[in-house]
């Protein structure tokens, strides 16, 4: 196992670079920490560190690498993702003064198994997530890599995913910070879909140029 520390370091590094960027699971864990209560906030964490599982799961069958090499299997990834983006960004959208509502613990109107599912989702349907973990483990893996190695690499950014989301939503429902964001909460929720149908355009501006250039 030893042999292998070099290359997990290069994996727990790039997949740390990756995972700290801007992107839909952080925009909705950000949502849910200001909007909703401390325990849906972690559960969405939670629901995006296993979904990273899904990516891992068919990045070690090989299927993944199919995905990426199909124009047409990867061009419906990006559209199912995209149309999920698009929803949440129109909640999002439809905040209005007063109508935003920063949850205690105990007073939250989404359940658990919604919280989970929106961060699960959110992580397994984003394409770029796909091309990430094709790649890492097409390229910055060996092919000689044991299996059994390869998943715990998966086991960890599983972990790391969901323990670095659960720090954000920790941090974000602090009641001093919670406190700062109640004051604009619907301009933030508005941000937010705003950036999520920006997100959400591109994966579909992206399958309209893969197919003009066929």
């Amino acid at each position: 196992m030893l042999q292998y520390w070099p290359e997990f370091l290069t994996v727990a590094l790039i997949h740390f670079l990756a995972v700290a960027s801007p992107g839909p699971d952080f925009a909705v864990v950000l949502r849910q920490a200001i909007c909703q209560s401390r325990r849906n906030a972690l559960l969405t964490a939670t629901g995006v560190g296993l979904g990273i599982l899904v990516h891992v799961t068919y990045s070690l069958l090989g299927i993944g690498l199919l995905i990426q090499q199909s124009v047409t299997l990867f061009n419906i990834l990006k559209v199912i993702g995209a149309l999920y983006l698009t929803w949440i960004a129109i909640q999002c959208l439809r905040a209005k003064p007063g109508g935003l509502q920063v949850t205690a613990d105990k007073g939250a109107a989404q359940s658990p198994g919604k919280a989970f599912r929106l961060g699960f989702l959110t992580n397994t349907l984003n394409p770029k997530a796909t091309l990430f973990f094709v790649s890492l483990f097409s390229v910055v893996i060996s092919p000689g890599t044991p299996v059994d190695v390869q998943a715990f690499y998966g086991l960890y950014m599983a972990v790391a995913t969901g323990a670095w989301f659960a720090l954000v939503a920790l941090f974000f429902t602090l009641p001093p910070v919670r406190h700062v964001f109640a004051r604009f909460g619907h301009w933030l929720d508005r941000l937010m879909g705003g950036a999520l149908m920006v997100l959400a355009g591109r994966l579909l501006f992206s399958v309209a140029g893969s197919d003009s250039t066929r």
